[in-house]
């Protein structure tokens, strides 16, 4: 039996729900509150940067752009991604983190660009944590908690299929929860 034996896996069951448990209460309330438009708020700074040429659709200039702004302001950079946004012929670089999302786009003057700094609030940075807006430790985290979540629901399962009374009822919850998990996939 080894690693199948009930106590074994009723350690493992145990270690790894407690060990996740805050993460995943995070991510549950998160989740859930994001689902009806609960996404935290920002404080939004406004800033004018002076142009020695019209900006150009080029990320790594447009980033270069916003780190020397940010370190102009003592501001460190995001943690997340930067990216370009085209709608039609405007475009602007959005830079996303967990504590901070900039904007730069340009204006209706060629040498005027627009900063947009937006501090998150406490919850807005859990969001943008769940968003995967967070470093590479957190994301490595993540997948952990990924990893873990998985394990503990595969250890839960091989410990009600061990009891010949709860057999039953694991096998026809299994094949309920895959039914309504396709119902539900198909009625959006």
């Amino acid at each position: 039996m080894g690693i199948f034996n009930r106590s074994v896996l009723m350690k493992v069951h145990a270690i790894l729900a407690v060990f996740i448990l805050p993460v995943a209460v995070m991510f549950f309330v998160t989740g859930a509150l994001y689902t009806w438009g609960i996404k935290g708020e920002y404080d939004t700074t406004v800033h004018e940067i002076h142009l020695e040429s019209p900006l150009k659709i080029e990320l790594e200039e447009l980033v270069k752009l916003a780190e020397k702004e940010l370190e102009a302001r003592n501001i460190a950079v995001p943690t997340g991604q930067a990216k370009i946004k085209n709608i039609g012929d405007y475009f602007k670089l959005e830079w996303s983190g967990s504590d901070m999302d900039i904007v730069i786009e340009s204006t209706s003057q060629p040498l005027i660009a627009q900063l947009e700094i937006k501090k998150a609030s406490w919850y807005r940075q859990f969001v943008q944590l769940h968003k995967a807006k967070g470093g590479d430790p957190f994301k490595v985290y993540a997948v952990a908690l990924a990893t873990f979540l998985v394990l503990l629901l595969i250890t839960g399962f091989i410990m009600a299929w061990q009891m010949l009374k709860l057999r039953k009822l694991t096998l026809v919850s299994t094949v309920l929860g895959m039914v309504v998990f396709v119902a539900m996939i198909l009625s959006n």
